[in-house]
């Protein structure tokens, strides 16, 4: 009795095996990032995201367009060219605002607030399907007391980083 459950215990974490590994195994394709790259796609165009906002940062632009080529090719296999790319991503700054968030008692504001947004668009050569046309906004708080220049630079990059993730995220993890 005890050598059949043996026995089949042993048969049931074969199979098991076997079934894992057979997912495995047909998988189309991965990236390092958990999300789906085509297994044709080896390039990405990405082109610089001109600041069309009101209110104009003379560096958003190209630290912007920077920081998506690094986050693109820290995660993916993909080469960055300057155009016809297997995947192309385009756009423009569209916002760059600072508003008050917390009015005080005396209608003064504690905390402003700098929001981006951006407006962009990704093309996939292998899958129409895939393409969109976005916008994508953050923002981030900083303590009216603070003089905005000095926490700009700061500010901006966390915000840099969090649009690229969206931007990364909806064009190759699917979210």
């Amino acid at each position: 009795m005890k050598r059949m459950m043996c026995h089949r215990i042993i048969v049931r974490l074969w199979v098991l095996i076997c079934f894992v590994t057979m997912l495995s195994a047909c998988r189309m394709s991965v990236s390092m990032t958990g999300g789906t790259i085509d297994p044709r796609a080896k390039t990405v165009a990405i082109n610089t995201f001109p600041n069309n906002a009101s209110l104009v940062n003379p560096t958003l632009s190209q630290s912007f367009t920077t920081a998506l080529k690094d986050k693109i090719q820290g995660q993916t296999p993909l080469t960055i060219v300057n155009r016809q790319g297997d995947y192309e991503i385009e756009g423009e700054i569209v916002n760059y605002n600072i508003s008050p968030v917390a009015i005080q008692g005396n209608e003064t504001a504690a905390m402003n607030r700098l929001t981006i947004t951006v407006k962009v668009r990704f093309s996939n050569k292998f899958d129409d399907t895939q393409n969109f046309e976005q916008t994508f906004s953050r923002y981030a708080d900083y303590a009216s007391s603070r003089n905005f220049s000095s926490v700009e630079s700061t500010l901006v990059t966390e915000i840099s980083d969090a649009l690229t993730d969206d931007i990364f995220n909806k064009a190759f993890v699917n979210w």
